[in-house]
């Protein structure tokens, strides 16, 4: 990410860290439950912010950035829906309580801006410097949308195995339980870590795991760096939001991972047609919003049978 788009990447993180420190200085300086409404809200917000940059891009540099960016939120949106549940299921797991959950997401979502920025730059490097990678991302998205759509529904989570837990383990003593939002406390002159900071090690690791699979598809779309970048940051800036609105509701869209195997192995398609049938971004726009808004659709027409019936 050099020349022209450094002053634009140094202004976005700079605007991207404020709102994040307002966010947590000043409207979650104080610990509390996030109900449905205010996630809502929050949501609300956040999506409005990133239609609002989408149109600045659109006077900036025209309709095709434009909608390069939105189609790349768009996949990032709602492949973070389905990694909400992995979420939900981590913080059922460690029996986090409700109040210190918001803390973890923020700064799981404060992480994640940084490795993914750094995958990004890795990524926007070697398709520059060898472009048959292109295909090899393509395959590598047919072959994770395929195993998504033959995948069973249940979804289970060991974070006792996550390699980075079991080496800070070793390094560090960590306490049994929770002592309020703290992921560090000091007991009879020694410092531990509290089961907070494995929750967040959890959560950092396996957003790790998401952004393999999520990047390659926005590359589908557009190499532009900071298209990438900023698509990628304002889809994981409401996911904090977005899982306390949806936190309750995840299992109503039952289809959507079927949705999201469709989207990912058609990106990958269009990642490996580049060359011999380029797919216009307003097509693959569609398809994607389409695809998605009908899985959703599905969802609440066909609804999930309970066990038993």
């Amino acid at each position: 990410m050099v020349g022209d788009e450094v002053l634009p990447l140094i202004l976005f993180n700079v605007f991207v860290i404020a709102m994040l420190l307002l966010d947590l200085g000043v409207f979650q300086r104080k610990e509390h439950e996030i109900g449905i409404r205010e996630a809502l809200g929050w949501s609300a917000f956040w999506i409005a912010l990133s239609l609002l940059f989408n149109l600045g891009l659109y006077f900036w540099q025209g309709s095709d950035v434009a909608l390069q960016f939105l189609t790349g939120y768009l996949i990032e949106k709602a492949l973070s829906v389905d990694n909400l549940f992995v979420f939900l299921l981590l913080f059922m797991y460690f029996k986090v309580p409700g109040k210190y959950q918001h803390k973890v997401l923020f700064w799981g979502i404060l992480g994640a801006l940084v490795m993914r920025g750094a995958l990004i730059t890795i990524g926007v490097a070697l398709i520059t410097k060898f472009h048959w990678i292109i295909y090899v991302f393509g395959i590598f998205l047919v072959f994770t949308g395929v195993k998504m759509g033959f995948q069973k529904e249940t979804v289970e989570v060991h974070p006792e195995k996550n390699l980075v837990v079991r080496l800070f383990r070793k390094i560090m003593p960590v306490t049994a339980g929770y002592h309020g939002a703290k992921f560090f406390v000091k007991i009879d002159g020694r410092w531990y870590a509290t089961l907070l900071t494995i929750v967040l090690i959890v959560v950092e690791t396996t957003d790790l795991v998401f952004a393999v699979d999520s990047i390659p598809a926005i590359f589908a779309i557009t190499t532009d760096p900071f298209i990438v970048y900023t698509s990628n940051v304002f889809a994981i800036l409401g996911l904090r939001a977005l899982y306390f609105a949806l936190a309750g509701l995840m299992n109503l869209f039952h289809y959507l991972k079927i949705g999201l195997a469709i989207v990912l192995s058609f990106v990958g398609l269009k990642m490996l047609l580049a060359e011999l049938y380029p797919i216009p971004i307003m097509v693959a726009l569609g398809v994607v919003a389409s695809v998605i808004a009908l899985s959703v659709i599905a969802s609440v027409v066909w609804p999930a049978k309970k066990e038993g019936e």
